[in-house]
């Protein structure tokens, strides 16, 4: 019985693609996220990361449902464009959606500046200043590029997978499929879901900083992560280590100690507080 996987003659091409790729990591990475300034792998351009981002975009909202709610509308454009307005972005066609449904506590971005907010996670941020937390955190995703990032990342591991293919050769079709389960599992819990809360977190940093540039005071970001953790109590959570997001605790924890950093921004703001409540 034959293994499975990759056909000898299209493995060459594609071990010298992936060797090609790791020799030329350190002229690729050469992006730097803002306010943090941390090195980034990305091998997609800018207008092919957009390209994905609106695409994806579309085909999310032909499955939901888009809020009629004019004051829920009115304010997640409003915070949204001012926080966009004190980004690091190009000029972005901004996209704010508001999706109905009040299951979902959570929001989304994509590259281009798509930006979705469902309709759970409003009565969490109760004012401006909340939901300045949640837009700036989906805002500082695309000025980091984080899209573009992570599917770079997914591009090497892939070729990863294609060299561990080779590499079993002619062994039995049963322990070539159990070494290519425990290769997934590695590169889940090694690599791939760490460098997303590392993103997660980078995007807490940079959102902080947004906010702040926007005249939201950031200390408010704090007071929403606490009444995230309060809203998702009793609910299935995974363990932090396998989430791609930080735990609540962590999230809380890091935004404190950044927020002297955030302060400094706010208190130069030549934006006035404004945190009126949503309704």
């Amino acid at each position: 019985m034959s293994r499975p996987g990759i056909s000898k003659h299209i493995f060459k091409p594609l071990f010298i693609l992936f060797t090609i790729v790791l020799i030329s990591l350190p002229i690729l990475s050469c992006y730097k996220a803002p306010v943090t300034g941390r090195s980034q792998f990305i091998i997609l351009t800018q207008s092919q990361e957009n390209e994905m981002g609106v695409t994806a975009f579309n085909d999310v909202l032909k499955n939901e449902q888009i809020s009629n709610n004019r004051s829920y509308n009115s304010a997640v454009t409003r915070v949204g464009q001012r926080i966009a307005a004190v980004s690091d972005t190009q000029n972005y066609e901004w996209d704010f959606k508001v999706i109905e449904n009040n299951e979902q506590i959570n929001a989304f971005a994509l590259p281009g500046g798509k930006v979705a907010v469902y309709t759970g996670i409003l009565p969490v941020a109760q004012t401006d200043a909340g939901l300045a937390t949640v837009m700036a955190h989906e805002v500082a995703h695309v000025a980091a590029r984080h899209g573009g990032e992570r599917v770079s990342t997914g591009i090497l591991a892939q070729l990863g997978a294609v060299g561990v293919g080779a590499a079993m050769g002619g062994s039995d079709p049963y322990v070539y499929e159990a070494v290519m389960q425990a290769y997934g599992l590695g590169a889940n819990v090694g690599v791939l879901l760490p460098f997303g809360r590392s993103q997660e977190s980078e995007a807490d940093r940079i959102g902080l900083v947004y906010m702040a540039k926007a005249g939201y005071d950031p200390r408010e970001a704090v007071a929403f992560w606490q009444r995230m953790d309060e809203a998702v109590k009793g609910k299935p959570q995974p363990p932090e280590f396998l989430s791609t997001h930080p735990g609540y605790g962590t999230r809380i924890r890091n935004l404190q100690q950044w927020l002297p950093e955030a302060m400094a921004y706010y208190n130069s703001s030549s934006k006035a507080p404004n945190n009126p409540i949503i309704n």
